[in-house]
């Protein structure tokens, strides 16, 4: 169950920095209202999951998995470019997050 918290606290982030994006500087009411209630519910849901799981390891996923979801939707949704550099990082974040959670465990004890 933790883990399908942190999936939708993901879930959540990433659709809150794509309505950011959306908002145009807060300047248009409904990206704006979901950006704030997407980073909240985002931060309550990767709180509950962190009743069960290491900070550490569950901060790197969700801010690894929350780039490359906001790299990968401002691609699809805001037509902005995909350069070899930029997926080289992206999977070098990944890469990193898989190797800190091999390293440190993501379960309490």
């Amino acid at each position: 169950m933790p883990y399908v918290l942190l999936a939708l606290a993901i879930a959540s982030e990433v659709t809150a920095t794509l309505s950011l994006r959306a908002s145009e500087g807060f300047t248009k009411p409904v990206p704006s209202v979901v950006v704030a209630v997407g980073y909240l519910v985002s931060f309550f849901l990767m709180a509950k999951a962190l009743t069960a799981l290491n900070v550490g390891p569950v901060y790197a996923i969700w801010s690894a998995l929350g780039t490359v979801g906001a790299f990968v939707g401002g691609a699809l949704l805001f037509d902005e470019p995909v350069r070899p550099l930029g997926v080289a990082g992206a999977a070098l974040v990944v890469v990193g997050v898989v190797v800190m959670s091999l390293g440190g465990g993501v379960r309490h004890g």
